[in-house]
């Protein structure tokens, strides 16, 4: 009897009950679409942040100390060095995937044919490099820093094609692409480099000469040796765990350790490094590492409040739409009551038509907001979103609890209801 009373409820109501299902799948969607994203979201900020820098700086342990604790960042003075020949390792830490690209450095001074003296930068620029592993992995600047404009073209790591100078140390020395500097070598003889681009970064680089590293480190005869390396790793946005290891692993508690060990943050992906590369200190660059946090933290608060302001749409607009029904309704439920109906039972029949109503337009709204999150994905970030199974029982949830509030107006209608009143139309 009572789900043919449901039956009959339905097909009468039925554009009614539509509205209803188109309402709650709106708000389904945009839920769905939304806490997808924000479940995916995390990976996708950190590979769009990495393209703007490292987020590590890995220097030779004596030379940060005399930073660190004199202040003294003399280039020429410092003669502790880390291994070219190490760099490899990084790519063996427990967090390997997690490291985008990674590019050394060696600084030197170069005399020129006028006499004036410039910075050198001996680095890589796409470098082919064979890992422990036996796998090839592509770094470099060219990797590390794509946010550069360079006008001309990329310099190669083996030297055939010149350097780059810095935009501007090129207007001073007024070079383009193409020109030659003549500079002095060690012995007093005088070479010549070719310029395949001007570099324009925002940064040291560009009161500065960016040649091979090979290339410096015979000019200044030190083989195999570089000052620092800079790190891009997609890491995790740090807590208070974080910041607590970052000060001294040594005061976590094992499980602690455990924990930050095998998560990745930016403190725990430098101390992996520093245990691979001997005598070397890995520096996170705290501004980097938190500004990737807080961008997360914000953009995933926008994708709830999104969320928020989807559901409480729906729920107003089922509201309206199921107080419509109730008064349109009321001499039906009124002959209900005065033939013994309980309020009970009513109301089981009301929230029976807009559960299936509602649940027909969640299903529909749950595969419409995964198209939008693919929409989002591949508008925003160039990448689709990565379906996440646990968003059905929070968009169910979520669902039910539209419904129910959005039912409640109705609700309280019915149970005010008063057969005599209503069927005699007052």
């Amino acid at each position: 009897m009572f789900w043919q009373m449901v039956k009959g409820a339905i097909m009468r109501q039925s554009r009614r009950l539509l509205l209803v299902a188109l309402t709650v799948a709106l708000g389904v969607s945009l839920a769905t679409a939304m806490l997808n994203v924000m479940f995916d979201v995390g990976d996708k900020v950190n590979q769009e942040l990495k393209a703007y820098g490292a987020n590590i700086v890995v220097t030779p342990k004596n030379a940060s100390v005399l930073k660190d604790v004199y202040g003294l960042d003399d280039t020429s003075a410092r003669m502790e060095y880390l291994n070219e020949s190490d760099l490899g390792k990084i790519k063996t830490i427990f967090w390997t995937n997690n490291i985008v690209a990674f590019a050394p450095q060696l600084n030197a001074s170069i005399s020129l044919q006028d006499g004036q003296t410039v910075n050198i930068e001996g680095t890589w620029f796409d470098h082919q490099m064979l890992l422990p592993t036996g796998e090839y992995f592509s770094t470099g600047d060219k990797y590390l820093k794509s946010w550069w404009q360079v006008d001309g073209a990329w310099a190669n790591d083996d030297g055939s094609n010149g350097v780059m100078v810095g935009k501007k140390l090129a207007k001073d020395l007024n070079v383009n692409p193409g020109d030659t500097i003549t500079y002095k070598k060690p012995d007093g003889q005088t070479d010549v480099l070719t310029v395949s681009g001007i570099v324009s970064g925002g940064g040291n680089e560009e009161n500065a000469i960016l040649a091979p590293l090979a290339f410096v480190q015979n000019l200044t005869g030190l083989q195999n040796k570089i000052d620092q390396v800079e790190v891009s790793a997609v890491t995790t946005p740090e807590n208070e765990l974080a910041r607590k290891a970052a000060a001294n692993p040594k005061s976590l508690t094992m499980k602690e350790y455990e924990i930050w060990y095998c998560t990745s943050y930016v403190s725990s992906i430098a101390f992996q490094i520093e245990e691979v590369i001997p005598d070397s200190v890995a520096h996170p660059v705290r501004q980097i590492a938190e500004s990737e946090g807080k961008i997360l933290d914000k953009t995933q608060m926008l994708m709830l409040l999104i969320t928020g302001l989807s559901l409480l749409s729906s729920i107003l607009g089922v509201s309206n739409l199921v107080s419509a029904n109730i008064m349109e309704r009321s001499r039906e439920l009124g002959l209900l009551k005065a033939l013994g109906a309980t309020n009970l039972a009513i109301v089981l029949l009301i929230l029976t038509e807009i559960f299936l109503a509602g649940l027909a337009g969640g299903i529909c709204g749950y595969f419409i907001g995964l198209g939008f999150a693919q929409i989002i994905g591949n508008t925003v970030f160039n990448s689709s979103i990565a379906i996440n199974i646990v968003v059905v029982p929070i968009v169910a949830g979520l669902m039910s609890l539209v419904i129910l509030l959005g039912s409640l107006p109705a609700i309280r209608m019915i149970l005010s209801l008063r057969p005599a009143i209503v069927l005699h139309g007052r």
